[in-house]
């Protein structure tokens, strides 16, 4: 994209994770307070993964999901709009002898897909990232990326607590992440809170409506997380 209007979806938002090692305390907190293979074990669950499949992962981070559901399938195309953590997922899939991920540096706004249509798309904690009406041409785009009947797994931070009482909610959202995996966590949340692109549950569930999607399932827990189960019609 060319356009000075774009939106620059390669700009660092929130906390910037410039350097192999910081990505790699990153992913060490993250099994912390996260069960990272239950997680990716009940997604593959929930997206019907077989054999002969491709799924793109939007957002791959440090690489676990990718790594996990490419035993599961035909092929991994991981994205990721870091390149620090899009190099410490390709030295631990090369670690773990993982050969079908192909590694990409871009995003929901900036992939250029093959031709080909895929299974399954699968993005977790990236959407925030963008404003709202870049998550809608996000959305639209992986829409355009699935076969028809093809299956989009969604998770982020949405709110859904009561917004009268977002002063009470936030100063308990950052302690808990204190608590659960000390400071350095907590600055994160506070960086979240401030300076990255959450949006509320309602409006989310109108953005994957207008891109295309039914909504097979939807969760909201603790007030700042959603996951969703969709379909392209």
């Amino acid at each position: 994209m060319n356009q000075r209007w774009h939106y620059d979806e390669m700009k660092q938002v929130g906390t910037d994770y410039a350097d192999a090692k910081e990505v790699e305390a990153y992913d060490a907190r993250m099994r912390t307070f996260r069960d990272i293979k239950s997680e990716t074990e009940n997604i593959l669950e929930s997206l019907h993964i077989t054999q002969d499949q491709t799924l793109i992962e939007i957002g791959c981070g440090t690489g676990e999901f990718a790594i996990a559901a490419a035993g599961r399938c035909k092929k991994i195309i991981a994205e990721d709009v870091s390149l620090p953590m899009l190099e410490f997922a390709r030295q631990k899939a090369k670690r773990r002898n993982v050969k079908n991920i192909e590694f990409h540096n871009a995003g929901f706004l900036t992939y250029e897909p093959s031709r080909v249509q895929v299974d399954a798309v699968v993005s977790q904690l990236a959407l925030h990232h963008l404003p709202d009406f870049w998550k809608i041409i996000a959305l639209r785009r992986v829409y355009s990326l699935l076969k028809e009947g093809g299956r989009f797994y969604l998770k982020d931070t949405v709110y859904s607590f009561e917004v009268d009482g977002y002063e009470n909610f936030f100063d308990k959202f950052i302690e808990g992440f204190r608590n659960v995996a000390g400071d350095e966590m907590a600055v994160d949340a506070e960086t979240a809170v401030r300076e990255e692109y959450s949006t509320l549950g309602w409006i989310m569930e109108g953005l994957l409506e207008r891109a295309g999607f039914h909504i097979d399932n939807k969760e909201y827990s603790e007030g700042f997380m959603a996951v969703y189960e969709c379909t392209k019609c």
